[in-house]
């Protein structure tokens, strides 16, 4: 217990000494080290500052919405809204290029790189939004969209159609506004950017309040509702383009094909690492549905939905993509090494501990809550424990290995994960009921993802440390 204590106060310490509201000195590498640790506490602390905002917003929004629509408009709203977050890979994953690009320009302290490939990543998804566009009002009158949605009321038939027009408009208009944020992410100031998301929520939720006020119909709800972050991401990019950063403002002069090429070829690795992850992570509900049939999905929800509850340490790995990037870059292998063991023991840890009430607790909580109806077995409790702990190494995994030269490493293990975890998700559900999908996506990932990336990653880090 007193190792335990005063383990923790030297940790606390160590952060004090990290955090503050100005720049350390980067001339040393020390001060490099704890700019990078600092900028990542700030964008960790931040971001779940904003995830806590946002539930406390829904809290409001929610009830307000649901009364004043109604169940089927409401539902009409959230259908068309879960095809649009589908729709989150439309740009060819060159945001995530750009936000690799800027950390290797950081790293070199070269304004070149960075101001070619924010223009060339700029203009490519300005096209990308215009071409998609161009699809979509082709495609849009010769869609019966209430069928589509299955509307049923006059109102819901009529406003379907018109609130689909708008969600597709301000997602096609946010698409290549995305730089602000990879340009802050990559220089690790994605912190700047959670505290302009707070900005979005809060004018979000006076456009909800003033078309509820006005009894404005869904289509301009919905306008005002989404338009909240748009506009937010708009200002946003006018400080960072017209203070902060003038010299990466996008010109077509910058515009370079041969860094597009580069770029796009980046961004189709993390397009096809998108598809793999989404096809070993979400085709849970299906595979049962098939195997099982429907009425099983809800008690492995239910258990899910518990367990994530405990996944908020992501916000703090998230940070680590761009400072592993900016470290490797400006060869600074030892830091990365270093750093890289630390945020698995520690993601691991948190993770085991803040999970271990649920594991413990879980049949109770879930009898208060849902009811004795949906308790699970210890089988599906222990299986998602053992998930949390491996999503948290992942994640730590993931950051490193997306901001250097492994990631096609990566996306071979991630295919093989995902690919033989779909396989085993259908034979182990079969044959041991629902707690097989869990198992499953343990096996799979054990054996092609948590020991191939920790071999991939340690012998790329010792070969350049020596």
């Amino acid at each position: 217990m007193k190792r335990i204590i005063n383990l923790t106060i030297s940790n606390w310490l160590k952060i004090k000494t990290i955090f503050q509201f100005t720049t350390h000195d980067t001339s040393t590498s020390l001060g490099k080290s704890n700019e990078r640790y600092r900028r990542i506490l700030l964008t960790g602390s931040t971001t779940i500052i904003v995830k806590l905002f946002s539930a406390a917003i829904n809290l409001i929004t929610v009830p307000l919405t649901v009364h004043y629509l109604g169940a089927e408009r409401y539902g009409l709203w959230m259908a068309i809204s879960s095809i649009m977050a589908l729709m989150s890979f439309a740009d060819l994953g060159l945001g995530n290029g750009l936000l690799n690009a800027i950390s290797t320009a950081n790293g070199k302290n070269n304004i070149k790189i960075a101001q070619t490939a924010v223009s060339s990543t700029f203009y490519m998804l300005l096209g990308i939004s215009c071409l998609l566009f161009l699809v979509f009002i082709s495609i849009y009158p010769f869609i019966s969209w209430q069928n589509v949605f299955n509307a049923q009321t006059e109102l819901a038939i009529k406003e379907s159609g018109p609130t689909m027009f708008v969600l597709v408009l301000t997602f096609l208009i946010n698409m290549p506004l995305g730089i602000v944020q990879r340009i802050q992410d990559g220089y690790q100031e994605g912190f700047k950017f959670q505290i302009w998301l707070i900005v979005g929520s809060i004018i979000s939720l006076i456009g909800l309040l003033i078309c509820i006020y006005l009894k404005l119909g869904l289509t301009w709800l919905v306008f005002s509702f989404s338009s909240g972050q748009l506009i937010a991401t708009f200002l946003n990019g006018i400080f960072l383009f017209g203070k902060r950063r003038k010299e990466l403002l996008p010109r077509l002069i910058y515009f370079d094909f041969k860094t597009s090429k580069y770029l796009f070829k980046t961004g189709i690795v993390f397009f096809l690492l998108v598809i793999f992850t989404l096809l070993g992570n979400s085709t849970d509900d299906i595979i049962l549905a098939q195997t099982l049939g429907p009425a099983s999905v809800a008690g492995f929800e239910i258990v899910k939905k518990l367990f994530l509850f405990s996944m908020f340490t992501q916000f703090i790995i998230q940070p680590l993509w761009p400072a592993f990037g900016e470290a490797i870059e400006s060869g600074d292998f030892d830091w990365a090494k270093k750093t890289l063991k630390k945020a698995i023991r520690l993601s691991i840890l948190s993770s085991a501990i803040i999970s271990l009430p649920l594991l413990l607790l879980g049949k109770q909580i879930i009898e208060l809550w849902i009811g004795p109806k949906f308790v699970p077995n210890w089988t599906l409790l222990i299986g998602f424990y053992i998930f949390i702990l491996f999503s948290n190494y992942g994640g730590v995994m993931s950051t490193f290995l997306n901001s250097g030269p492994l990631i096609k490493k990566q996306l071979l293990i991630v295919g093989l994960a995902s690919v033989s975890s779909v396989f085993l998700k259908i034979v182990l559900s079969i044959n041991f009921g629902v707690s097989g999908i869990i198992w499953a996506t343990i096996i799979g990932y054990s054996l092609f993802y948590v020991i191939p990336s920790y071999k991939i990653s340690f012998k790329y880090l010792n070969s350049k440390s020596k």
